[in-house]
């Protein structure tokens, strides 16, 4: 009886025991961000301006290329930030123009667009910085210009798939140094 009452006992005790298995939420990787200081970037005979010390500066080699294309690479954080430099001849509408155009593209997978337009009229800067939100190619998108002599357009890119969810705060980091490249531009004349 004492034996019987023993299994019993387990026996129940085996049974009542939940052996479901609760899967772990989806982890992400760790991110140290660098320490943020800048150094100059002369390399441009049109333009220069502040750089992050961990980002290093590559003449754009892609087809259809133009002088003064550069990328800035920011190998840590699997980014870049494409420059495209174009000569103001009596066509700066037409950049503006073509500027927008490549951003609005991006509206079948955004879910909004900010535009923060700025001037510098004392520096000769002007231009636009458009954010995108959602999971667009593209987050952040700008161009800056004398609206004389010279413009030039810049983006944002990660060497991954768009995941804006996990991607937002390595975007914040390096729209920092985005608006510090905009703020420190100076023309070449």
């Amino acid at each position: 009886m004492i034996i019987r009452n023993t299994i019993f006992l387990l026996l129940i005790l085996l049974l009542s025991c939940d052996h479901s298995v609760t899967p772990k939420p989806t982890g992400y990787v760790r991110i140290d961000y660098p320490e943020k200081t800048y150094s100059i970037y002369t390399g441009s005979e049109f333009f220069q301006f502040e750089i992050p010390d961990y980002a290093r500066v590559e003449t754009d080699s892609s087809q259809g290329a133009e002088p003064g294309w550069i990328n800035v690479a920011i190998p840590q954080l699997n980014g870049k930030i494409h420059l495209s430099y174009k000569p103001v001849d009596h066509n700066l509408d037409d950049y503006i123009t073509d500027s927008r155009t490549l951003v609005y593209k991006h509206t079948v997978k955004a879910e909004g667009i900010e535009e923060s337009p700025f001037i510098h009229r004392n520096e000769s800067r002007f231009g636009m910085v458009y954010d995108l939100k959602g999971n667009v190619a593209s987050a952040v998108q700008f161009f800056v210009t004398d609206s004389t002599h010279h413009f030039l357009r810049g983006s944002l890119y990660f060497n991954c798939r768009p995941n804006r969810d996990s991607l937002n705060p390595v975007i914040d980091f390096l729209r920092e140094d985005i608006m510090h490249m905009i703020e420190t531009t100076e023309w070449k004349y």
